[in-house]
């Protein structure tokens, strides 16, 4: 009876498992030491009996499964590929000598020829199919990476879009400067300078400066680049387009924008907070001297009342003549003159005042011509009055808005040459913010430029005998009721003096006025 390999694998089979696991543990890399014994001992239980279905009854299926699982177990664990060979090889190096001492020579060769046949095979299809599911594997780590990329290059767009549109939509202006370049600029930032984007970006940054305050802006920003100890907020002067100069605050940090150091700074303009800054400086300073003016004022009033009472007197006595009654009267009028200052000044350290009703203001501006009647008459000017016949009633104080009136009409009676005109014109706006316009105008010389700016301050004139406190009270009288007053010189229209533009809100206004001029 011949050689049977079946018997052979039944009575070996044990001692072939043992001797193939011990193997795989102790002289195949380190990842076969690391498993266990036991898993090792199935493993190659299983391809030893796939191994035996090919050798004894030539039936691939089994080894064909194994070699499925093995892969994705060996794949999947970071196996070396030339170990799991090794491994395969295993039996070989075991069962050739069993295999020697129980065959004959020809039995010998027909059975390790078989042997090598078959993990010829299971080496050659174990390695075909790990490189397949190698590439296979590395095509889908490919592929998930470049839907990551995507993933996240999306996010990353996205992400750069929430942060432009949040950056254009702010209301102060943004700005990215690179070696002193601008490189970004949000549309506020360009508003505020006046220039379109393609304007603003490439340009250096200097340039949106007012030279008043480069070099304080220079030195700070190149303290910051350098990381010098340097004030992260700060005001200088911007310059727009048109050359105008306005008060602006900013806030800068270094940081890095596409890779490169950068200066990312917020600009805002604070023209109101200046202006709001410079009213309360003012109102305080101008209390102080309300105050001072009060306590002067009550001091002279009354030994300036005993003056005028006896010269008074004084002036009814018949044998008074000649220069004496005229040194009298003189003395009497700069008595008055000096009650009417103190008047004023009085009146400017009070508190104003107002109670509000329906009033007109073609008749109170009326009223205060015919006031006015013999100041035109001294200097023989001409009253030429335009007044709209829409204008309808409004809630004010009609003695106080009269008493700015006339302060303002003075100012243009005092203005005017002889026989010139003023001209007194009425309009009013119902769109935007409804209001009532009251325009006067001299024939005078105008205002020069340096005054226009400075004839509602108090105590401001340019008048020898003024108290420069007449035109600041009509300012005072309109802001209480929420109107304006600006000036300007109309040198090449008629009439060619000043003109004083009044606004009065027509809040509650109620009614049309019937009065035209």
């Amino acid at each position: 009876m011949g050689f049977s390999l079946a018997e052979f694998h039944q009575r070996h089979r044990p001692f072939i498992l043992r001797q193939w696991a011990d193997k795989l543990h102790q002289e195949v890399g380190e990842q076969y030491a690391s498993r266990p014994l036991e898993e090792l001992m199935g493993t190659v239980s299983e391809a030893f009996d796939a191994n035996h279905h090919v050798l004894v009854c030539d039936e691939f299926r089994y080894i064909n499964e194994f070699i499925d699982k093995i892969t994705r177990m060996r794949l999947g664990a970071g196996f070396l590929l030339s170990d799991v060979q090794k491994a395969f090889e295993l039996y070989r190096i075991i069962a050739i000598p069993l295999l020697a001492k129980e065959t004959t020579i020809d039995e010998f060769q027909e059975h390790v020829e078989r042997i090598n046949q078959c993990l010829a095979y299971t080496i050659h299809r174990f390695s075909d199919h790990f490189q397949d599911m190698h590439e296979k594997g590395i095509i889908e780590h490919n592929q998930r990476l470049e839907e990551e990329v995507k993933a996240r290059t999306a996010d990353l767009r996205e992400s750069e879009l929430k942060y432009k549109t949040l950056v254009e939509e702010i209301n102060e202006g943004y700005f990215v400067i690179q070696d002193e370049v601008i490189v970004f600029a949000n549309k506020t930032f360009c508003e505020m300078h006046g220039y379109p984007l393609n304007e603003v970006i490439g340009r250096k940054f200097h340039e949106f400066v007012d030279p008043e305050s480069r070099q304080k802006v220079a030195d700070i920003y190149a303290r910051s680049i350098l990381g010098r100890s340097a004030p992260t907020s700060f005001e200088y002067l911007r310059v727009s387009k048109e050359g105008e100069s306005y008060p602006t605050e900013i806030t800068t940090k270094v940081a890095r924008y596409e890779r490169r150091v950068s200066s990312i700074g917020l600009c805002r303009d604070i023209s109101e907070r200046i202006e709001m800054d410079q009213r309360m400086r003012e109102a305080e300073k101008m209390a102080y001297i309300g105050q001072i003016t009060t306590s002067l004022s009550h001091e002279i009033r009354n030994p300036l009342s005993a003056v005028k009472m006896n010269l008074q007197i004084i002036n009814r006595n018949a044998q008074l003549r000649g220069n004496d009654q005229r040194r009298i009267d003189i003395s009497v009028r700069e008595v008055i003159r000096l009650e009417r200052i103190l008047t004023e000044l009085l009146d400017f350290a009070k508190p104003l005042q107002v109670e509000f009703a329906h009033c007109r203001i073609n008749t109170i501006l009326d009223s205060c011509l015919e006031l006015l009647e013999m100041k035109f008459m001294e200097k023989m000017l001409s009253m030429v009055t335009s007044y709209g016949s829409d204008i309808p009633d409004i809630m004010g104080d009609s003695e106080k808005l009269g008493q700015a009136f006339i302060n303002l009409l003075l100012n243009a009676i005092e203005a005017s040459p002889e026989e010139g005109g003023i001209h007194v014109t009425t309009r009013f706006h119902p769109d935007g913010e409804p209001g009532v316009e009251v325009l006067i105008e001299d024939q005078g010389p105008g205002i020069s430029q340096e005054c226009l700016s400075e004839i509602f301050k108090p105590f401001f004139t340019t008048k020898s005998k003024g108290t420069g406190l007449g035109l600041g009270n009509a300012r005072r009288i309109l802001e209480v009721h929420g109107g304006r007053v600006e000036v300007e010189n109309r040198a090449r229209q008629y009439p060619c003096g000043a003109c004083f533009h009044i606004f009065i809100p027509a809040r509650g206004m109620h009614g049309q006025d019937s009065h035209s001029g």
